[in-house]
């Protein structure tokens, strides 16, 4: 092994964009890469835009760059168990997911690889509510925010109406996931996060324990 390379949906549509997605994802999870770097092993993370290029650009990363540690991450886009804490169980489900929902064939990799964004990635945003108020400031309504402890479960769509009523009468307005998704990542606490997204601790636990054995 030689390199992380996380396959990621999202970033729109021109590279400005995907560069800026790529950035603020890097900021989230720079305790990870910190790590990989002190191992010396590469570390790549390529929004490819939609889910369906994601992953046709993991399966070809997976027939042309076997030296890495190539890892698929994407939404679920609608409710996905709970996390039992068996890693082999966990890793089946997330991919029994994928093969159900979307008709993707996901044989050619190891299932631990496969992990998801559950149910979107404004998920991750919402978990850190001091975070936002801090980027929106003036007219940030904190309390229209969901207040579940575990936020994958929170129904996408009201999570969705609930963050755009939460900023719409803030300066920089309601929430676009293309203009403010990015800067809101590299403000976001990685720790929040984890808390109350379980599939990012997932992922991010499987990240550290596979540099930390390379």
């Amino acid at each position: 092994m030689n390199e992380i390379a996380i396959y990621v949906e999202g970033g729109g549509d021109t590279a400005d964009q995907k560069a800026e997605l790529r950035q603020g994802l890097d900021r989230l999870l720079e305790e990870v890469k910190s790590k990989a770097r002190a191992k010396r092993l590469g570390w790549k993370l390529v929004c490819a835009g939609g889910r369906q290029t994601a992953y046709e650009a993991f399966l070809n990363a997976l027939r042309t760059n076997q030296y890495a540690v190539n890892v698929l991450l994407v939404d679920s886009e609608s409710p996905i168990g709970p996390q039992t804490g068996d890693s082999f169980r966990d890793a089946a489900q997330r991919v029994a997911h994928l093969t159900a929902r979307d008709g993707w064939d996901l044989a050619a990799s190891p299932a631990e690889r496969v992990h998801l964004m559950v149910q979107c990635m404004e998920a991750w945003i919402v978990a850190d509510a001091e975070a936002l108020a801090k980027y929106y400031g003036q007219g940030f309504a904190s309390n229209v925010l969901p207040v579940r402890p575990n936020l994958e479960d929170e129904p996408k769509l009201d999570l969705y109406d609930k963050l755009a009523r939460a900023t719409r009468n803030t300066q920089k307005g309601e929430y676009g996931k293309i203009r403010h998704a990015s800067q809101i990542l590299q403000r976001i606490d990685a720790t929040k996060v984890a808390q109350r997204c379980p599939h990012f601790a997932t992922f991010t636990s499987w990240l550290t324990e596979s540099i930390e054995g390379a």
